[in-house]
């Protein structure tokens, strides 16, 4: 994986193939500038090809997960908004919906520990992830509203499933502010936990101790789950079982269960 940490984003890659991003603007609680945006455009475009790669922790350092837009230097003619939103630059979506919709599109599990302020595009990009753990206390919100515009980061796409229609509706239009308690509730919390980092993780070392090329495939069905109807889904589900049985890590996979021990499984 080429990948160097900056002053934005810094990624660990574990021997457990287990991947810890992590948004380090800290001093300005991981609010998104333009540099935010290509490095964690980055970060995931290293990722995707990454060998070894098991499963991905996304995490923001100091006391916020992301504070949303950097509204002062998106302002400040950096020239980051200009050309048209509507141009697909990152295969269905543009820059701006990349940096959440990447780590759906991204072929391991991702799991995002929130704290502090998951305000906005913060909110799109956990939204991204395939397991949120929140603090309790987390202030959270689908802000766009109050700056008289629409989320436009990838959360439509992101939230089918999760949350009810009129919740949705509720929450956009008024762009009130939610705890991670109510998070879990609405169904954007997976989990919540008074120290997120510590459970996500230890989330993640269960998925890397798994079928590296099953877990591989069942993201691939839980994502065509919103694409698709039940006769694509059908088939697929056979297609990806078809090629998982009698593999080599499959069989690895019962006989670690029968003998009791740790499983020693080939990676994608």
């Amino acid at each position: 994986m080429e990948f160097r940490d900056n002053d934005r984003v810094a990624i660990d890659f574990g021997a457990d193939g287990i991947a810890h991003v992590r948004l380090v603007r800290a001093d300005k609680l991981n609010a998104l500038d333009p540099a935010m945006f290509g490095a964690i455009v980055d970060a995931g475009r290293a990722l995707h090809d990454a060998r070894g790669l098991r499963c991905v922790v996304l995490s923001g350092e100091g006391r916020a997960f992301c504070a949303g837009l950097d509204l002062a230097s998106m302002a400040g003619g950096s020239g980051a908004l200009e050309g048209d939103l509507t141009d697909r630059t990152h295969g269905n979506a543009n820059l701006f919906q990349q940096v959440a919709m990447q780590w759906r599109k991204l072929p391991v599990p991702v799991v995002a520990a929130v704290h502090g302020i998951c305000f906005g595009g913060g909110l799109q990009i956990a939204s991204g992830a395939d397991i949120r753990v929140v603090a309790p206390d987390t202030r959270m919100s689908i802000m766009e509203m109050k700056w008289g515009i629409v989320p436009d980061m990838g959360g439509y796409a992101l939230w089918r499933g999760l949350l009810r229609d009129d919740v949705l509706r509720d929450l956009v239009y008024t762009n009130r502010e939610f705890s991670g308690d109510e998070a879990q509730q609405l169904g954007l919390a997976t989990h919540v936990d008074a120290d997120p980092l510590a459970r996500a993780l230890a989330i993640a070392r269960e998925i890397a101790g798994r079928n590296p090329h099953a877990i591989r495939a069942a993201k691939r069905l839980a994502n065509a789950m919103a694409e698709h109807g039940a006769d694509h889904l059908l088939l697929e589900e056979s297609r990806e079982q078809r090629g998982l049985l009698r593999s080599r890590n499959q069989m690895e996979a019962v006989l670690a269960g029968m003998e009791k021990r740790a499983p020693n499984f080939d990676d994608p």
